[in-house]
């Protein structure tokens, strides 16, 4: 019954992509984790952050409610698969090219994440380091706070005065907040920008498109729901006042070349012309997070380099948010001296997480070591309470992308090609380290 229904579901796609499954055992793998990720993600809600495969899929997933035990046995049988297809494979026979074998290593990267939270769903307690070496496929390292005092000491220096630092420094950037009445003006033109020097150097389909939303209520400060057919959602979360920097920041990492690329460079070029099911859907507990918050935040840097967000923000958004640029200079340099206190963040969430550190301790270290108010340093708590070892994704994920593409010179134009060719195939955080 289950063979039939397999075979059913991928002659469903199989009509939805177009072409034929070039390795037809890959292909039945990559299926079935299709089935059981949207099996897993009926257990735990926000488990899938995309999927834009068949409805039916889907449906299936709904109806199925199997136990986790049984899921689990299921992710063991598909690696177990796995492994014997990739001592078998031979890439003569691989009509869809030379990415056979990065195709199998994104898939197991993927199941051991499964296994992963599968096992944690069911109650397992790993510590900070092994989870999200099993989700995400990198093992952080975590230095003591005590590492980044002389990071502290650098920033004293931009922002001096009585008090404590973060107390200056959030007081410092709150100079900054866009006023409520001109925000959509200035996001949307920064999200416009940051789309403008993308399609310049890599081309997407002629229907992508987003719609952006602001909402309230949430632990994060922006997020990206790719709806699948080139469309996102693109939500800012206004619970806290928005600062200026956030608007290049959000329009990249979330839009262009961020998530949104990311997403549409999957489906258009994985999922439909190569009839690689996997590409519908996104597991947010997986080595691909890592992969898509680094380049997300990466693609800032390779989007605005040098002076150029300075001149771009001074020139258009100030203006439109009526602030004024007279220290627009020393805001951008202190966001970007703040990007060598991310590891803080992995530290800090680790030691709440493991109950060696109370909240009210975690909060103050996090004003602390992030420079931030109480309110600002709450929202980061509740983002590790929910999302626990994913905070890695963005300071460790950007410092992998960012050594992987700039290892290959001061060539802009080479760093876009390396981006875009890793935004569009399979990918693992390994590759990063090549």
């Amino acid at each position: 019954m289950i063979g039939k229904l397999l075979a059913a579901l991928i002659l469903a796609f199989a009509a939805l992509a177009g072409p034929a499954l070039a390795n037809p055992h890959v292909g039945d793998i990559a299926a079935r984790y299709v089935q059981l990720s949207l099996e897993i993600g009926e257990h735990e809600d926000g488990y899938i952050d995309a999927y834009y495969g068949p409805p039916a899929w889907q449906e299936a997933a709904k109806a199925a409610r199997r136990p986790l035990p049984e899921l689990a046995r299921d992710v063991e049988f598909l690696l177990a698969a796995l492994a014997e297809d990739e001592a078998g494979a031979d890439t003569a026979g691989d009509t869809s090219g030379s990415l056979t074998h990065e195709r199998i290593a994104f898939l197991r990267g993927q199941l051991i994440a499964a296994r992963t939270r599968l096992r944690m769903m069911q109650g397992e307690k790993l510590s900070f380091e092994d989870e999200a070496e099993g989700l995400f496929g990198v093992r952080p390292v975590l230095k003591p706070l005590s590492a980044y005092d002389p990071v502290l000491a650098d920033i004293e220096k931009l922002v001096s005065g009585e008090g404590p630092l973060w107390q200056r420094v959030d007081a410092f950037n709150d100079r900054f907040v866009v006023p409520a009445d001109r925000l959509k003006a200035v996001m949307d033109a920064a999200i416009a920008e940051c789309r403008r020097r993308t399609v310049a150097v890599i081309p997407l389909p002629a229907n992508e498109r987003f719609t952006l939303e602001f909402v309230t209520g949430k632990s994060w400060s922006g997020y990206n729901w790719y709806k699948g057919g080139a469309g996102s959602l693109i939500q800012v979360n206004t619970d806290l006042p928005v600062r200026l920097s956030r608007a290049v920041d959000l329009g990249c990492h979330e839009g262009y070349p961020g998530h949104h690329v990311y997403n549409v460079l999957l489906e258009e070029r994985l999922a439909r012309a190569r009839g690689w099911v996997e590409f519908t859907v996104v597991p947010l507990y997986s080595p691909q997070s890592l992969l898509a918050e680094g380049s997300a935040n990466y693609g800032i840097e390779l989007a605005f380099p040098g002076e150029e967000r300075a001149a771009f923000e001074a020139k258009v958004l100030y203006p439109l948010a009526g602030l004024d640029p007279k220290d627009a200079g020393r805001y951008l340099a202190l966001q970007e001296a703040q990007q060598a206190l991310s590891g803080a963040r992995f530290t800090i969430a680790a030691e709440y997480l493991a109950g060696r550190m109370d909240r009210a301790t975690a909060v103050a270290m996090t004003q602390k070591y992030g420079l931030v108010s109480e309110k600002r340093a709450d929202q980061i708590m509740s983002f590790a309470e929910q999302y626990r070892s994913y905070v890695i994704n963005y300071g460790l994920g950007l410092g992998m992308v960012r050594d992987y593409i700039e290892r290959s010179g001061q060539d802009r134009a080479v760093r876009w090609k390396i981006m875009e060719r890793l935004l569009s195939e399979p990918a693992t955080p390994a590759d990063l380290l090549k």
